[in-house]
């Protein structure tokens, strides 16, 4: 009990020293990238080298983009992140419902995803382990009980149950099949990042942790986003075998270990961001890099299967929101368990 007081005072603070470190290495990386991104278009590259640079910065863009929404969030406080993920989570759904398009029997089913099971899951997020009195008398309420299973149990019950009644039998599980995907990549994934904001962190050992569970988020999708661009990097300098050529013809064998071993460094140099130690860093940067491969694979054999080669415009010039994202959404829930169960009380 002791040990559990001392993380929640030392979990108090929003915004640490740390956090504020952290912030400014993301910031002064960006600011050489974007230098570095004008310097290489005044080169007059041609062909392939030319859509590289393009593509490079499009990319530190997006970054700039994103670390902007982040401290927008982080500004109002922990009630404006978990709203903001909301917010990500319904465009990103949107754009996945859109790239497999529905039958009319499905749209009341799609209404409760969108407008009751989506609010629903970040709501029981913002009310945590701390709800208010007014909505719960047990001080002691963890609501981790409730969204944990909220999507993959009553939702993906009541998505078939609710099309069934429509009437519209046609490729019935298909279409159900895919809304309850959507539902579970794009919302209850992703979910679990802004929920790493209520863990009572402590290191190895139940020692309490004095920093911020901010920096925690912002290490995490970080890490998330340097696997794929370390995955890309490699797989150009190194690439040889191809994981799966119909689905993704730009990831290989090489890119993929190689992506491990750099994200697990950069994450084990950070680790003073976080409560774990370098070497536990150092494998749950490799752990992120595994399921943003998967994610980033999955997302790539949809939009196959589609005939598509974006997700949506969102971004311009540079694909839609759930292409930026699918890494984050895989690996949320992995690294969430793995945190709550080895560091957390």
């Amino acid at each position: 009990m002791l040990a559990k007081a001392e993380a929640l005072l030392a979990n108090a603070q929003w915004l640490s020293n740390r956090t504020y470190i952290l912030l400014a290495v993301i910031i002064t990386t960006l600011g050489i990238a974007t230098i570095v991104g004008e310097v290489l278009s005044r080169r007059e590259p041609m062909g392939i080298e030319s859509a590289l640079i393009a593509r490079f910065k499009h990319k530190v863009r997006v970054w700039w983009m994103m670390l902007a929404i982040f401290v927008f969030g982080f500004v109002l406080h922990r009630v404006g992140v978990v709203v903001l993920f909301g917010f990500v989570s319904f465009w990103a759904l949107r754009e996945f419902i859109t790239m497999t398009p529905t039958r009319r029997g499905d749209h009341r089913t799609l209404f409760w995803v969108f407008f009751i099971f989506t609010p629903l899951q970040y709501i029981l997020i913002g009310l945590g382990s701390s709800p208010p009195s007014w909505i719960t008398t047990d001080p002691n309420r963890d609501f981790y009980d409730f969204y944990s299973i909220m999507i993959p149990v009553y939702a993906s019950l009541f998505i078939p149950a609710r099309a069934a009644i429509a009437g519209d039998y046609k490729r019935f599980l298909e279409r159900s099949a895919k809304i309850q995907s959507g539902l579970l990549i794009c919302v209850y994934s992703l979910s679990y990042a802004p929920a790493l904001l209520d863990l009572d962190l402590v290191q190895t050992g139940k020692i309490p942790w004095n920093g911020s569970n901010v920096s925690l988020l912002v290490f995490f999708v970080l890490i998330a986003q340097l696997a794929s661009v370390f995955e890309r990097a490699w797989g150009k300098l190194a690439g040889r075998k191809v994981i799966a050529e119909k689905i993704n013809a730009s990831r290989t064998w090489e890119g993929f270990l190689g992506s491990m071993v750099t994200t697990g460094l950069v994450a084990a140099a950070l680790s003073w961001a976080t409560p774990f130690h370098p070497w536990e860093a150092w494998i749950l940067g490799a752990v992120v890099t595994v399921m943003a491969c998967a994610g980033t694979m999955t997302m790539s054999a949809i939009k196959r299967d589609r005939g598509v080669t974006d997700t949506g415009t969102l971004v311009q010039g540079h694909a839609g929101l759930l292409d930026q994202i699918d890494t984050i959404c895989f690996a949320a829930p992995v690294f969430y368990h793995l945190t709550r169960f080895f560091w957390s009380v």
